[in-house]
C-alpha cells in the first residue's frame, strides 16, 4: 500500500453533513462487513517485531534505546462469525540491557477485528470500555471532520480516500481520538491511528497509547488486515525522575488464503498460543534481530501517522496536566542526590514538585556540601502544555562547569574524586534569575532564556582518599545579562543511512567585572564589554552489517574584546582529549572531532538469573580524535594548533561499561578511563 500524494488540506469543519455522511456510511459498510455471508474464513501467516525501549533524560528530548527485541512468526486463523486463533510458530528475542519485562499475551499477537464495538488492549488492563467511532454509540459520542483527501495505490488500482479526525465529546470519558482514513466510494476503512484519553487508560502510570490499523483489499473483496502497529509509553511513578519505558509492536500481514474450510476444532482453547516446541524449532528467521529491525524503530514514527499521534499524546498531556497533582520527590540525575567533588565534598540534594493544575508547576531543589557549607539550589514556578511546551520563571544558585559538554559521568566523577582526587570538573558559583522557556518545531526544541548572573571563584574544601586535588580555576567575578538561543535536535534518521543528533546554543553577554570599572570596547563605546558565544555539537552513527561508525564533533567560540576565563573554550580529557589532561587546551576557539569504528568480538555470557544474560559479546571500538584550537584576537597570543590522538574503547555488560585506552601524539600521554557508557550520563 502506498500513498501517492496529499491534495489540498480540506478546510476543516466539525461534524458538517459530508463529514456525518461519510462516517454513517462507513459505520453501516463496517456493520455489513461483519454479517458478510461471502467471508467464510481465512488463513494467513504474520511476521512482527515487539520492543522494550527505555528513554531517559530531562524532557525526554532524545529517543529511546532497545532494551529488548523479538521477532516473532505467526500463523492466524478466523472464521465467521468471530472466532479467531494464532500459533506463535516462531520467537527468538535479543537483550540489550537486564530486564524481566513480561508483555501481555495479546501484545503477541495482531488485531484481526479491527476492534469491536468497544475497544480493548493490553488484556483490558491498559485499554478497556472504549466506545468504537464507527458504532452506533460511537456516533453519537465523537465529533468528526474530513481534513485531506488522499490517493492510496493498492497494486494497479488507486484509491481515493478521505483522511477524518476524531475527537471525543467529553474527553474526561474513556474515549478514542486520532484519525480514521475511509475509502471515499465504499466507505471502508484503510486505516485507523488512534490514541486515547486519559481516562481510557486503566494503568495510571502510562502516557499513551496509540494503535495503528492497516488493511488491504484481499481477492478484490474483502477488506483484511495488512500492516500494524502499537506503541505504549509508561513513566516511573516512584517519583518524579526521567526515566520511561517503551513497547512497540510492528506487525506485516500476509499470504491469505480465503474460504478453505477451516474446522470450528482449530478454535478451542486461548486465542493466542505457542505451537509445538518442534514446530517452533523448524521456524527459520533471517539475519540478526537488530539487523532486520526496522531502521526508524528507535527513532521515528511513520510521518503520515506521526501527526495523529502528536494530536493524541497532546490532549492525553492536557488532561493530566490540567489534573493537580500531591507533592513528589524530583531528580534529574543521580548526582542530583548524592555527588562528590573537590569544591563541596559530599553532598547531598533533591527536589520537590508540585502540579497545582491548569500546567502550572511550583518546583524546587536544594544541595548541601559538607565540605564548603553551602547551600545550593533553584526555585521555579512555570506553565508546560499538551504539547510539551513550557515557560518558566526561575531564580537558583549553583556550581557551573566550564565545560561544553562532561568529560566523565557524575557518578564516575563522584568515585573517583573522592578515592583518588581525579576531579574532572571546573566549577564556579554562580547566583541567576530569569526566564527560560521551551517550544517544540518540526520535531526539534527550540530553548530561549534570559538571565541576570554574578559568577564568583571556588576554592577546594575536600580531601580525597589518596592523591590531592587540583586548584580551581581563576574565574573573574562578574555581574552580566545573558540571553540564550538553543536549537536541539533529537536523534533521526537522516540522508546515507545516518542517525543525527544535534545542538546549537548562542548566547549573547553583556557583563560588568566587579575587579575594576568597566572598560571600554573598541566598537561599542563606554559600555558594558559584549561577549557572543557560539557552542554546536553533532553526533552521527551509521550501522554497517554488524559494525558501525560513530562520529561526534564539538565546536565552541567566544568573541570579544575581553573575555573572563569562564567563558573561554576549555578541551582535554576522555570526551574531548582522550590521551591529554584534562582541559589541557584553553583557547578563544576549539574544535574536537572523534571517528569511532565499532563492532562485536566474541566474550563469555554471563546469567543474570530472571533479568536475563549478558551476550556473549563485547564491542571493540578502535577510534582516532583531533583537537584545534585558536587564540587569534587574545592578547598577546595569535596561533592555531592541532593536537591528535588514537586509542580503542572496549564496551561490555550490554555496552553498559566502557573502558578506553588513549595515546596524545603531540605532547600527550597514555591515559585510561573507565566509565558508564555516554547513553546513560544523562541519568547519573
Amino acid at each position: 500500500m502506498m500513498f501517492l500524494a496529499v491534495a489540498a488540506g480540506a478546510q476543516q469543519t466539525w461534524n458538517d453533513a459530508r463529514s456525518r455522511e461519510l462516517v454513517e456510511r462507513a459505520t453501516t459498510r463496517r456493520a455489513s462487513q461483519l454479517a458478510d455471508t461471502a467471508l467464510a474464513d481465512y488463513r494467513a501467516t504474520a511476521h512482527g517485531y515487539l520492543t522494550f525501549l527505555a528513554q531517559f533524560g530531562e524532557g525526554f528530548t532524545q529517543p529511546p534505546k532497545i532494551v529488548r527485541a523479538d521477532e516473532l512468526g505467526l500463523e492466524i486463523y478466523w472464521r465467521a462469525p468471530d472466532l479467531s486463533k494464532q500459533r506463535i510458530m516462531g520467537q527468538r528475542d535479543t537483550l540489550l540491557l537486564p530486564t524481566d519485562i513480561q508483555y501481555h499475551r495479546d501484545h503477541l499477537g495482531i488485531i484481526q477485528n479491527n476492534f469491536p464495538s468497544i475497544i480493548r488492549l493490553g488484556d483490558g488492563d491498559e485499554v478497556r470500555d472504549v466506545p468504537h467511532p464507527l458504532s452506533t454509540s460511537g456516533l453519537a459520542e465523537y465529533d468528526f471532520a474530513i481534513r485531506d483527501s488522499l490517493e492510496i495505490r493498492l497494486g494497479a488500482n488507486t484509491l481515493h480516500v478521505y483522511e477524518v479526525r476524531v475527537r471525543p465529546k467529553n474527553e474526561k470519558l474513556p474515549r478514542a481520538v486520532g484519525a480514521l482514513y475511509i475509502n471515499r466510494d465504499g466507505g471502508e476503512v484503510v486505516r485507523m491511528a488512534l490514541g486515547f484519553t486519559r481516562a481510557a487508560l486503566k494503568d495510571k502510570t502510562l502516557d499513551d497509547v496509540t494503535v495503528v490499523l492497516e488493511n488491504g483489499l484481499i481477492e478484490g473483496r474483502f477488506w483484511l488486515p495488512r500492516r500494524q502497529e502499537i506503541e505504549i509509553r509508561r513513566t516511573a511513578s516512584w517519583m518524579d525522575y526521567p526515566a520511561r519505558g517503551i513497547i512497540r509492536g510492528r506487525w506485516e500481514v500476509c499470504c491469505y488464503q480465503v474460504n478453505t474450510g477451516i474446522p470450528v476444532s482449530y478454535f478451542t482453547g486461548p486465542e493466542i498460543v505457542l505451537a509445538l516446541p518442534a514446530e517452533r524449532a523448524a521456524h527459520k528467521f533471517d539475519g540478526a534481530i537488530l539487523d532486520s529491525l526496522p531502521p526508524d524503530v528507535r527513532a521515528v514514527t511513520d510521518e503520515d501517522v506521526r501527526k495523529v499521534q502528536e494530536e493524541a499524546r497532546a490532549l492525553v498531556r492536557a488532561q493530566s496536566l490540567a489534573r493537580p497533582r500531591r507533592l513528589m520527590l524530583s531528580a534529574s540525575t543521580a548526582s542530583d542526590i548524592v555527588r562528590f567533588n573537590r569544591v563541596e565534598g559530599l553532598a547531598l540534594g533533591g527536589g520537590l514538585d508540585r502540579r497545582v493544575g491548569g500546567g502550572a508547576i511550583i518546583a524546587g531543589k536544594a544541595r548541601y556540601g559538607f565540605s564548603d557549607r553551602e547551600l545550593k539550589g533553584r526555585a521555579s514556578i512555570g506553565l508546560r502544555g499538551g504539547s510539551g511546551a513550557s515557560a518558566a520563571l526561575f531564580g537558583e544558585r549553583d556550581y557551573v562547569d566550564v565545560s561544553d559538554e562532561p568529560e566523565t559521568s557524575g557518578m564516575r566523577n563522584s568515585i573517583a574524586a573522592q578515592e583518588f582526587g581525579s576531579d574532572y570538573t571546573d566549577p564556579y558559583d554562580v547566583r541567576r534569575a530569569g526566564v527560560t522557556s521551551t517550544i517544540a518545531f518540526r520535531g526539534n526544541w527550540l530553548g530561549l532564556e534570559a538571565a541576570f548572573e554574578r559568577h564568583r571563584p571556588l576554592t577546594v574544601h575536600a580531601h580525597p582518599v589518596t592523591g590531592v586535588f587540583e586548584p580551581t580555576i581563576a574565574v573573574e567575578p562578574v555581574r552580566e545579562q545573558r540571553l540564550t538561543l538553543s536549537w536541539t535536535r533529537p536523534t533521526s534518521l537522516t540522508g546515507f543511512g545516518f542517525e543525527a543528533s544535534s545542538k546549537l546554543t548562542l548566547s549573547g553577554i553583556a557583563f560588568e567585572s566587579e575587579v575594576g570599572p568597566a572598560v571600554p570596547h573598541p566598537f561599542c563605546g563606554n559600555i558594558h564589554p559584549k561577549l557572543f558565544r557560539p557552542s554546536f555539537t553533532l553526533n552521527l552513527e551509521r550501522p554497517f552489517g554488524s559494525s558501525r561508525l560513530v562520529l561526534h564533533t564539538l565546536a565552541a567560540a567566544v568573541s570579544g574584546g575581553l573575555v573572563p576565563p569562564q567563558h573561554l573554550v576549555y578541551l582535554g580529557g576522555p570526551v574531548t582529549g582522550p590521551g591529554y589532561d584534562f582541559h589541557q587546551f584553553v583557547a578563544r576557539a576549539g574544535v574536537s572531532q572523534r571517528a569511532e569504528w565499532r563492532f562485536p568480538a566474541p566474550f563469555v555470557s554471563i546469567p543474570l538469573g530472571r533479568y536475563g544474560r549478558v551476550p556473549g559479546e563485547i564491542t571493540i571500538a578502535p577510534f582516532v580524535n583531533g583537537i584545534w584550537t585558536s587564540n587569534r584576537g587574545s592578547v598577546g597570543r595569535n596561533d592555531d594548533n592541532w593536537y591528535p590522538s588514537v586509542g580503542v574503547g572496549v564496551l561490555s555488560f550490554f555496552n553498559i561499561l566502557r573502558l578506553d585506552v588513549a595515546r596524545g601524539l603531540r605532547n600527550g600521554r597514555w591515559t585510561f578511563s573507565i566509565d558508564a557508557g555516554r547513553d546513560f550520563w544523562s541519568v547519573l
